[in-house]
């Protein structure tokens, strides 16, 4: 290469880079709890709040496992096995059993 004039090539993962550090760009999501809202953007690059629709991309398999249904609490549907087993009944009681002697 030649040197042309004025123009300095730098490197730039040291000093120059270390004036970048003291600013923060994002911060903690109100959904999904991430350090991932921008600030400026307000728009969180993991879950995409304040979106209705949760961000996620085919292309990304494994982050989509990680928050799907059954790594929360799954306060109603983990009860579904054993309402479908019993035919969603409501308002019985089950009846007493009477041993023979």
């Amino acid at each position: 290469a030649e040197y042309m004039g004025t123009l300095h090539f730098r490197m730039t993962k040291g000093t120059t880079s270390f004036g970048k550090r003291g600013k923060k760009s994002h911060t903690i999501c109100r959904r999904c709890g991430e350090r991932a809202y921008h600030i400026q953007k307000c728009v969180c690059a993991s879950c995409g709040f304040p979106s209705a629709r949760t961000r996620h991309y085919n292309w990304g398999v494994k982050a989509i496992r990680r928050r799907t249904t059954g790594t929360g609490r799954m306060r109603s549907l983990r009860h579904m096995p054993r309402k479908f087993k019993n035919g969603f009944r409501e308002g019985t009681t089950a009846k007493k059993v009477v041993q023979k002697a």
